[in-house]
């Protein structure tokens, strides 16, 4: 773990009260027949997965709550815990896009749940300077505008994002994807178009395979990775040996889902010196016979 520089400032972190348990997303009631089937499938396809992602936010909180007492409220494990809440919100609300067929939506939360935990990650390592100098100075009155002065104080970890290997592999296709490239929008709204025939949708929220198995295992990317880093944060998060045997079971488990042969995924390609992004088993249901995207 990094060294972190010490502060006298008089601020104190206050007790931090995270939820008891994460639920998984219920039936969407009164939702229209394309959201039930979206749900319905997701449910009966993807049920491992769902159980796996929900593990994985659950173990989450009780890292949360480990860390209740006085003694880890530090202003460092503030700056985590604050990007991990974001964090935790991003993944869960994703997740209920996902049940609920509206995949293109869940991409710009998973970008953003990506840049958090590079955040934290960079936090955790000790670059912790530039958070430390803005709390010794917000929340101090603007006399000029008579209110309460938050400095923005914008904190990207770009140097994380290239290096880690999980973090990296999630963030570059999805902040691809969430962007309006041409590309991007056919492979979410036309995933059926040929090369002689655009077909569109609008606004649709049916099921599709490929989407599901692709942002459901971003999600378990991230959801096991944020536990690791609170781990790897020991001692500013108490760490017990049952937390670790939760952790190392998890993480087997998202090792055997995520490398299973015929889900759908996604590799980086170099094509002319120019990254470039290879769906593998795309398709918009189990039936159908998968096929390869070069984005």
């Amino acid at each position: 773990m990094g060294r972190y520089r010490v502060t006298s400032s008089s601020k104190r972190v206050s007790p931090i009260h995270a939820p008891e348990q994460y639920v998984l997303p219920g039936r969407p009631e009164g939702a229209p027949d394309s959201v039930l089937d979206a749900y319905r499938q997701t449910q009966f396809l993807l049920g491992t997965d769902l159980s796996l992602f929900g593990d994985a936010l659950n173990l989450q909180l009780r890292l949360m709550h480990d860390a209740y007492p006085t003694q880890y409220r530090t202003l460092v494990f503030g700056a985590i815990a604050g990007l991990w809440s974001r964090t935790f919100q991003y993944l869960g609300d994703a997740l209920l896009l996902l049940t609920r067929g509206s995949y293109p939506s869940a991409l710009p939360l998973i970008r953003a749940a990506a840049e958090s935990m590079a955040a934290e990650e960079a936090i955790r390592g000790g670059e912790t300077e530039e958070y430390l100098d803005w709390v010794e100075t917000t929340l101090a009155p603007s006399v000029e505008h008579k209110a309460i002065d938050i400095e923005l104080a914008p904190f990207f970890s770009g140097s994380v994002l290239a290096g880690d290997a999980v973090l990296g592999s999630v963030w570059r296709p999805v902040s691809n994807l969430s962007r309006p490239s041409f590309g991007a929008t056919l492979v979410q709204i036309g995933p059926e178009s040929n090369n002689q025939r655009f077909t569109l949708t609008f606004a649709e929220r049916a099921f599709h395979l490929g989407w599901a198995e692709l942002v459901l295992g971003w999600l378990i990317n991230l959801a096991v990775r944020q536990v690791k880093i609170a781990i790897d944060a020991e001692p500013m998060f108490p760490i017990s040996e049952e937390v670790r045997a939760a952790w190392t079971n998890l993480a087997s488990r998202a090792q055997k889902t995520l490398t299973r042969d015929d889900r759908c995924s996604v590799e980086e390609v170099d094509e002319a010196g120019f990254r470039r992004y290879l769906f593998h088993n795309f398709r918009r249901n189990s039936s159908a016979a998968p096929k390869k995207l070069l984005l």
